[in-house]
């Protein structure tokens, strides 16, 4: 009987701790309505918020932490750890894993993106998808990359036309791409 009163417990805390708030307000991480570790499923409206969230994020700086998904609309700056869904703004940054699309005068992602990146600077570690700017960079590329601009530089691409129509070269003007 204390050990089912026990596992209760546990459980019952552990859905206190789990919940999830509708709305976010901060002017900083630390000067907000909510703590900076609670989930936020709704919207969250910002001059700095720093949250996990499955939200639609408005200010002037979004910050998503841990697996966070939704739309990020940021005047200045987004950043993220892994993000699933839509950030526009200035500067898009994120560290993990990205799904969706980032639209901004640079995007930057660390980690995987797939999707499409639409900006003047777009910079992947490992990307699958489409980028679309005036210097477009991947280090690597997982299955398929498509890049249309000005400068469009894939590292992984060894030689110049060689290996057509797999991949055409390691920088091309207009446009290049690795299958």
């Amino acid at each position: 009987m204390k050990r089912l009163a026990l596992v209760l417990a546990l459980v019952v805390s552990a859905a206190a701790m789990a919940q999830s708030k509708p709305f976010q307000a901060s002017l900083t991480p630390d000067i907000a309505i909510h703590d900076s570790t609670t989930m936020i499923e709704g919207l969250t409206l910002s001059i700095w918020g720093e949250n996990p969230q499955r939200a639609l994020s408005l200010g002037i700086a979004n910050g998503s932490t841990g697996d966070s998904s939704g739309f990020s609309l940021g005047f200045l700056l987004n950043y993220a750890d892994s993000y699933t869904g839509v950030m526009w703004g200035s500067v898009n940054f994120t560290t993990g894993e990205v799904l969706g699309w980032q639209g901004a005068f640079v995007n930057y992602s660390e980690g995987s993106m797939k999707g499409l990146q639409t900006g003047w600077v777009n910079y992947a570690q490992r990307m699958k998808g489409l980028q679309f700017g005036i210097v477009n960079f991947a280090e690597s590329v997982n299955e398929v990359l498509v890049q249309v601009g000005f400068l469009n530089i894939i590292r992984t691409n060894e030689t110049w036309f060689s290996n057509l129509p797999d991949e055409m070269a390691p920088a091309m003007v207009i446009v290049n791409w690795k299958f």
